[in-house]
């Protein structure tokens, strides 16, 4: 099975808006001042890499990706030659979707709040004989399948600009073999840097296979990805038979 014929299927519970404040966080800019040339510029390089590995997005996606490219469109026009908007009364065609953006924000933050409101809660007891020392690792920032993405971009965007993979073919590496080869390599509870994993590979199709292989690993859970800080660097790690699965959801929780 090659990165051709490989589909895959990741439970990604982000949607769109998701995919959009990621791409704001990532740029550090305010919602209100988002660029529609810069954002869908970056949200069809998602898509188009979505579509490159062969993973299954939902329609929504699409439309997301249609309905950007209409607002930017609009937003080339002089504000006489816009078409009028049934429902739309600012002049900002923009404003639709920064609102949409706003009101997700607070249900996601709210949720998110919840959450660890709960997990903190687990831990609670009405009484405690001893202080106990805490022992739990600190918890890593959020790591999710836009995470990846970004990081598999960086790596396949300097390779190819020290590789001629146009003139190259090579299909001695399969998903399976990459599978086997990870396996193999890595003991449990050994790490390394997400780009470390490419040093070897010489072609495009080997980087992807190997990306493919990450995927899968994952979702057996037998790898695990970590990041010290938020969009920072990503390390993978196999798993240890029998770790607390808990304490790993924030780790993988797209996968």
């Amino acid at each position: 099975m090659d990165a051709n014929d490989y589909k895959v299927k990741l439970d990604i519970f982000e949607g769109p808006l998701d995919l959009l404040l990621y791409l704001i966080k990532k740029d550090e800019v305010d919602i209100h001042e988002i660029s529609l040339e810069k954002i869908t510029k970056q949200y069809l390089q998602y898509i188009s890499t979505f579509r490159m590995l062969n993973i299954d997005i939902a329609a929504e996606f699409v439309l997301m990706a249609a309905n950007l490219m209409y607002i930017k469109s609009r937003t080339l026009l002089p504000k006489s030659e816009q078409p009028p908007e049934e429902d739309g009364e600012e002049d900002d065609p923009r404003w639709d979707l920064i609102r949409q953006l706003i009101e997700y924000k607070k249900f996601k933050d709210a949720a998110s709040f919840l959450i660890k409101r709960e997990v903190e809660m687990e831990g609670a007891y009405a009484y405690q004989a001893e202080v106990l020392k805490d022992e739990t690792p600190p918890v890593l920032a959020e790591v999710s399948i836009f995470d990846l993405i970004r990081s598999f971009q960086n790596v396949l965007k300097r390779f190819e600009e020290v590789h001629d993979f146009g003139s190259i073919v090579d299909d001695r590496y399969t998903v399976a073999d990459k599978i086997e080869l990870m396996m193999d390599t890595f003991q449990p509870g050994q790490a390394i840097k997400f780009e470390d994993l490419f040093e070897q590979a010489t072609t495009k199709a080997e980087v992807i296979v190997t990306f493919l292989a990450v995927l899968e690993l994952m979702k057996m859970n037998q790898f695990v990805i970590r990041q010290a800080s938020i969009l920072g660097e990503i390390e993978i790690e196999r798993r240890i038979i029998g770790a607390n699965p808990v304490s790993e959801l924030s780790e993988q929780e797209a996968l």
